[in-house]
């Protein structure tokens, strides 16, 4: 090999330059080349050299539009809204909890303490019951208040008598209890043949077919201890008569007999012209139905049909042939007869 290659440092200046170059420099890491080689920073290669500042990097900035901000706003508004509106029905709730619980605890406390005790019943509108039959049927026991009182149970069982339609309890405090009672009137009075036809009863009924009761003798002692208004009642309204044998009534329920309801139809559906005049009416059987007037024309009405056409063509009649009239049929509406006296 040649000496003088222009790679030995004796011969070539050049190469023995690079040669102590390099061994003047301090050896660079392995790990710092290769992390220059794969582009990756190292604390080595990041290191400033002295005497070289680095260019500060410019601030970001960000742009919003106002819109934006408006929206932004918006949603807070409304978070917030809804935020307050929560917390207002939360303390809405708690309170009404709260007012409840303490009113149950107070109703609680007087529905059981001697507050408010009943003191005095009054009733009104009973005039054919007496005031010993309106205390047994309401039955308000001893000591009960107006809180604890079964307003319910006491119009059951007044409603249970004949003569009463409808009942309504108040309270009227501080210790009254009041009982307003709708009576059933009296429609008529129905001889009822009993004993095998050796008796005739004497029932009150209403308008709506309710036996109201027996009427008995008014100086009976059974008479003596009911409400004088029934007889007073009784002595005002008409009697239905000539019932066929075999009718049973019985207090408290409806009648059922077809003669007696045709009658009592017919007294309903008639006016005040032709009704306040019927002293009697004849119920043999429906289609035979006569009506006997306080002036003595007998009427044969028959059944309960053109209540009204019947009526103006009696009262016509009558009208035409003042005290003339003694016998009047409508029984056949289009086809009316009269006899004279």
């Amino acid at each position: 090999m040649d000496k003088r290659g222009s790679n030995n440092p004796r011969y070539n200046k050049s190469a023995a330059r690079r040669a102590v170059s390099a061994t003047d420099r301090p050896a660079r890491p392995a790990a710092g080349r290769a992390a220059r080689r794969a582009g990756v920073s190292t604390p080595t290669a990041r290191a400033k050299r002295p005497g070289v500042a680095r260019a500060a990097k410019p601030a970001q900035v960000s742009s919003v539009r106002l819109g934006d901000l408006d929206r932004v706003h918006r949603q807070a508004s409304r978070r917030e809204a809804v935020r307050q509106s929560r917390s207002a029905a939360f303390k809405a709730i708690i309170a009404v909890i709260v007012v409840a619980v303490l009113g149950v605890g107070t109703y609680a406390g007087l529905y059981f303490s001697p507050v408010f005790t009943i003191e005095e019943v009054t009733v009104t509108g009973a005039d054919h019951l007496t005031s010993e039959e309106m205390a047994v049927l309401a039955a308000v026991p001893q000591g009960t208040t107006l809180l604890n009182v079964d307003a319910g149970a006491i119009e059951d069982s007044v409603v249970r008598d004949s003569w009463v339609a409808d009942v309504d309890v108040r309270r009227l405090f501080p210790g009254t209890l009041e009982i307003v009672v709708t009576e059933r009137a009296i429609a008529a009075v129905v001889d009822v043949v009993a004993d095998n036809a050796k008796t005739t009863q004497h029932w009150a009924i209403a308008s709506d077919g309710m036996w109201l009761m027996e009427i008995p003798d008014q100086d009976s002692e059974l008479g003596q201890s009911i409400s004088p208004q029934i007889y007073e009642d009784a002595a005002n309204v008409l009697h239905i008569k000539d019932v066929p044998f075999g009718l049973t009534p019985e207090v408290g329920t409806y009648c059922t007999d077809d003669n007696v309801n045709n009658a009592l139809a017919i007294l309903d559906g008639l006016s005040t012209d032709l009704a306040d005049q019927v002293k009697t009416v004849s119920a043999t059987d429906a289609a035979s139905t006569q009506l006997t007037l306080d002036n003595g024309i007998e009427i044969a009405f028959g059944t309960a049909d053109d209540i009204r056409d019947k009526e103006r063509i009696c009262l016509k009649i009558m009208e035409e042939h003042p005290g003339k009239v003694a016998y009047i049929n409508v029984r056949v509406v289009d086809r009316p007869t009269w006899r004279a006296v």
